[in-house]
């Protein structure tokens, strides 16, 4: 295989206009950032390593290919996405192993954050295949220097659960996160997160960023409240949206735990302990475990 891939005239890709010979790598598997929007988002390390590939490993090969297409990269495609990752990644990394050289790319961005890549690179480590970076755009870092958030510290939680039950517990375990909660969300789900995140963790402030590198970027700063009642009156927008939410204020997690308490001994004059746990669980996205164990705490002794 080396002397067949020595054998092939030099790969070449073309930028500003310009043909450029890609340089030779070293067997094994580059993971590539690719651009999240704008085409204009590529380094040339990154159009070296794809022209100079034996393949590019591709999330969606219709994305992939207008990239390639776009800088002049004939370089050929394998699908491999959460459909085929069983079937395909012992195929690739056989490959990898023979000492192939395969770059791998996401449908936007840097690869493994919120796709299938994790798995192919953890198999190929354990195989002792070469594995390096290529770094570069990401939808995440992208949104964080735009949201006018906390940057020290932020926690990346990826997509939410679709229905507002779950949604609403995940929001209230992620409560006490001392960083900046970053989300990817669809846009025919983004009002009701916002009510739902609104909801458990309070008016933070927040913003979701659009679209982002693209001709409509754009990206709302406000509290979570506000957010959520914008929304709430308007069509839902489309393309690919990032919600950043921020880090609770000192002695957030007190005040939660004293509005919680709030809350119970409230429900209490109307309803069942039981009952009283799952309204106050169901309004606050706490779990209902935790609150019914704090229920228990509250009434113990109380008709002794």
């Amino acid at each position: 295989m080396t002397q067949a891939r020595d054998a092939r005239p030099p790969a070449t890709y073309t930028a500003f206009g310009l043909r450029a010979e890609a340089e030779k790598l070293t067997p094994g598997l580059h993971v590539v950032a690719t651009p999240i929007g704008n085409l204009k988002d590529i380094s040339f390390r990154a159009l070296s390593t794809l022209a100079a590939a034996d393949a590019v490993i591709a999330e969606d090969t219709r994305v992939t290919r207008n990239l390639l297409a776009y800088y002049g990269v004939a370089t050929p495609l394998v699908a491999y996405h959460e459909h085929n990752a069983a079937v395909v990644r012992p195929h690739l990394v056989a490959r990898l192993e023979s000492g192939a050289t395969l770059a791998l790319v996401s449908d936007a961005g840097t690869p493994l954050v919120s796709d299938p890549g994790f798995k192919l690179v953890q198999e190929a480590l354990g195989r002792g295949v070469h594995v390096t970076a290529v770094p570069g755009p990401s939808a995440v870092l992208a949104a964080l220097v735009v949201a006018g958030l906390p940057t020290d510290r932020f926690f990346f939680e990826g997509f939410l659960p679709h229905k507002s039950g779950p949604r609403r517990a995940r929001l209230a375990e992620l409560a006490d996160v001392p960083g900046t909660l970053v989300f990817f969300e669809s846009p025919r789900r983004i009002a009701e997160t916002l009510a739902d995140a609104a909801a458990v963790l309070g008016p933070r402030p927040a913003a979701i960023a659009r679209e982002l590198t693209k001709l409509y970027e754009t990206v709302r700063r406000d509290r979570l409240d506000a957010l959520a009642a914008a929304l709430a009156g308007e069509e839902p927008p489309k393309g690919e949206i990032v919600l950043l939410v921020a880090p609770p204020e000192a002695g957030a997690a007190e005040q939660a735990e004293v509005d919680l308490d709030g809350r119970l001994m409230e429900a209490l004059t109307t309803y069942s302990l039981k009952d009283a746990a799952s309204v106050v669980a169901a309004a606050t996205g706490q779990p209902r475990r935790q609150v019914y164990a704090r229920a228990l705490q509250l009434t113990a002794g109380r008709d002794k």
